[in-house]
C-alpha cells in the first residue's frame, strides 16, 4: 500500500492542525485535524479492498523464432458482486507496459485485450502478471496486486536450412567402424534375455558361459550421433554490439540449424552448453521432445545466456572425452574461443568426426589449428551456406 504525495500532505496537515488545537485548546482545528485524519483512514479502507477479478492468457504462438509475430490474448473477468470502480490495470510484457481497461467493469463481465510480443531478439519474454492498482475515490492512498500468473513466450533463435547431416561413423565391440553404408547394423553390447526376444540374437557362447541367456544388442551405425557444445563463456564472445554479443546469437543459430536439421533426419543429437546448469549432459532429444521435464534444446537456446566461467570448456571437453556421447563432435564459439581449439583437438580420439565454427571473428582462423575442420562465419547464414562443404569433413 501507498500513500501518494495528497495523502501524505493531508495526513500531515491532520497531525499538525490537531495539534495546534490541542495545544492552544481550538476545538475548531481539532475537528479540521480529526477530519484530515478520518479521509486518509477512510482511504486506506477503500483501497485495501481487493476487487474479485479473474485472468485468463493466450499466447500465439509461445514459440516463435526470432523475427516471427507473436501476440497475447488477455482476458479479465470481473466474478465479484460490485463494479469495479477506481481500478487502473496494466500488464507487463518484457520491459514495458500495456494497459488493460478494466475501470467500471460490471459484475459478470470481461474485458479483452490482444497485444504483440516483441520477437526481435532471441530469449524468453516474461508476460505477466497483471497489476491491478486500486485508489480512492479522493485520491489519497494507491494499492497494487499482481493478478494471474506470468506466461513466458520462447524467442527461439533463427533457424538456417542445412542441406545435410554427416554420414555414420561409430564405435563397437566389434571394433571401430567409420563411413558405415546406410542400412548396416553392428554388434554393440550384450544384455539378458526377456520374453519376446527373438531366439536368434541369442548369443550362446556367453549364455553357456555365465548360466543365463544372453542377447545381442545391435546398433544402427550408419546414424552418427551427433554432439552440438556450443561455447556460451563471455570471453568467447568479447564484441557487443548495443550490449548484445551478436557472434553468441549467430553460434545459437547455428546450434539451433543443426539440431533442427538432424531432427529431420531421425539423428539423435545432443545440445551441451559449455557453462550449462545442471553439469550433468541433459538426455539426447529432439528439438520438440522433453524428457522427464526438460526443455527441449530450442528452448535451452532460447534461454541460453553468457557465463563468466572461464574455464567452462575445459570441463566441458573433459566430459565429453569421459563419457563419449556421441560420434561427431561440433564445436560453436566466438573470437575469443580460439584459445580452447587445442583442448577441442584433443577430443579427436574419441569422436572420429570434430567440426568448429567459429564466428564474428576479424581475422580467418589459421588452416590446420590443432588440425580441426575450422568454419569461419559471420553470422548463421554464412555458417549453412558453408556447410554442405564441409560435412564430409
Amino acid at each position: 500500500m501507498g500513500i501518494t504525495a495528497r495523502g501524505v500532505g493531508l495526513l500531515v496537515a491532520a497531525v499538525v492542525l490537531l495539534g495546534v488545537g490541542f495545544r492552544f485548546a481550538y476545538p475548531e482545528l481539532t475537528l479540521l485535524g480529526a477530519a484530515a485524519g478520518a479521509a486518509v483512514g477512510y482511504a486506506a479502507l477503500v483501497a485495501a479492498w481487493r476487487p474479485r477479478l479473474t485472468v485468463t492468457r493466450r499466447a500465439d504462438p509461445d514459440r516463435v523464432a526470432r523475427g516471427e509475430p507473436a501476440s497475447m490474448t488477455v482476458t479479465v473477468r470481473n466474478t465479484g458482486r460490485l463494479r469495479s470502480a477506481n481500478l487502473l490495470a496494466e500488464d507487463r510484457c518484457g520491459e514495458r507496459t500495456v494497459p488493460v481497461p478494466v475501470l467500471r467493469l460490471r459484475p459478470g463481465r470481461d474485458t479483452e485485450v490482444r497485444y504483440d510480443v516483441p520477437t526481435d531478439r532471441r530469449g524468453v519474454v516474461p508476460v505477466g502478471p497483471l497489476r491491478v492498482t486500486r485508489r480512492d475515490p479522493l485520491g489519497l492512498v494507491a494499492l497494487a496486486r499482481p493478478y494471474g500468473a506470468a506466461v513466458p513466450v520462447w524467442v527461439h533463435p533463427r533457424i538456417h536450412p542445412l542441406t545435410a547431416v554427416p554420414r555414420g561413423s561409430g564405435r563397437s565391440l566389434d571394433g571401430r567402424v567409420d563411413g558405415v553404408p546406410h542400412g548396416s547394423i553392428t554388434f554393440d553390447s550384450l544384455r539378458e534375455y526377456v520374453v519376446g526376444d527373438e531366439l536368434r540374437r541369442v548369443h550362446w557362447r556367453t549364455s553357456a558361459r555365465v548360466g543365463e541367456l544372453m542377447v545381442r544388442e545391435n546398433v544402427d551405425t550408419s546414424l552418427p550421433r551427433l554432439v552440438v557444445l556450443l561455447d556460451n563463456r563471455a570471453a568467447a564472445h568479447p564484441q557487443r554490439i548495443g550490449g548484445v554479443a551478436e557472434s553468441f546469437e549467430s553460434a545459437c543459430e547455428a546450434a539451433a540449424s543443426i539440431v533442427t536439421a538432424a531432427h529431420r533426419a531421425d539423428l539423435p543429437v545432443l545440445l551441451l552448453l559449455a557453462a550449462a546448469e545442471p553439469a550433468e549432459p541433459a538426455p539426447v532429444t529432439t528439438p520438440d521432445g522433453e524428457a522427464d521435464g526438460a526443455l527441449g534444446p530450442l528452448d535451452r537456446l532460447a534461454a541460453a545466456d553468457l557465463s563468466d566461467d572461464g574455464d567452462a570448456v575445459r570441463a566441458a571437453t573433459t566430459r565429453l572425452r569421459q563419457d563419449r556421447l556421441g560420434d561427431t563432435l561440433i564445436f560453436l564459439t566466438g573470437p575469443g574461443g580460439r584459445d580452447e581449439l587445442g583442448h577441442v583437438g584433443a577430443l579427436r580420439g574419441a569422436y572420429p568426426s570434430v567440426l568448429v565454427g567459429v564466428f564474428g571473428a576479424a581475422e580467418p582462423t589459421p588452416p590446420g589449428t590443432a588440425g580441426l575442420v575450422v568454419v569461419d562465419a559471420a553470422d548463421g547464414a554464412q555458417f549453412a551456406a558453408e556447410w554442405d562443404g564441409v560435412r564430409r569433413w
